[in-house]
């Protein structure tokens, strides 16, 4: 099954996931980092879950968008391996870079992996996807690109998920100190467990 196929179906059982939470009296937390930091109680991760599951279903990512135009506005010459990229991840949000090469391999055969790492570079380059890589993960890449949006990533599974921008604008968090940087963007990432995850943990602490 593919990875947005998977949390398409989390998504579809989170309400009831977190009503059985709630019925229950349970709150769970998540493990804290090695840095020591707080990490995100499952309840808040569910709440921000929950946004991320309608930013998907919201409709701002086109359903047929015109990768040939993407291409020729940021003044890249149209090729099959780019535009098979650009259709692979739209159709998998946050793959990895090996996922995009078989996908790739699938409809272009005698593609090799340099060109498809060489295609991913030149797409970063041009903003016309966006590469993330949350601690301990793989590369990733999406084409949700220019708005400033965070990402929310579960602890246990790794799955990976959009949430909007904390604040709305860019560079959302101002930091106590800037020595001097002129600030345009803020990487957020909110880690815990997602619903089937923290529903598992909770079952295996009633045991």
């Amino acid at each position: 099954m593919e990875p947005h196929s998977r949390t398409r179906r989390r998504a579809t059982n989170l309400k009831a996931v977190w009503g059985r939470q709630k019925e229950r009296g349970i709150r769970l937390t998540s493990r804290t980092d090695e840095s020591g930091g707080r990490a995100l109680s499952a309840m808040i991760f569910a709440k921000v879950w929950v946004q991320s599951r309608r930013l998907r279903n919201s409709g701002k990512v086109p359903s047929t968008p015109d990768y040939a135009a993407q291409l020729r506005n940021a003044e890249l010459r149209v090729t099959r391996p780019r535009v098979t990229v650009l259709e692979v991840v739209h159709a998998r949000p946050h793959a990895a870079t090996e996922t995009v090469f078989d996908a790739v391999r699938a409809v272009l055969p005698g593609v090799s992996r340099q060109a498809v790492y060489d295609v991913l570079h030149a797409l970063t380059d041009a903003g016309l996807i966006r590469r993330i890589q949350p601690s301990g993960s793989v590369a990733l890449y999406e084409s949700r690109v220019g708005d400033n949006h965070h990402h929310v990533v579960c602890r246990s599974c790794g799955v990976v998920s959009d949430v909007d921008c904390a604040v709305g604008e860019a560079p959302c968090l101002t930091p106590s100190a800037h020595n001097g940087f002129v600030l345009d963007e803020a990487e957020v990432i909110y880690w815990g467990l997602c619903p089937d995850c923290s529903t598992t943990q909770s079952l295996r602490s009633q045991t």
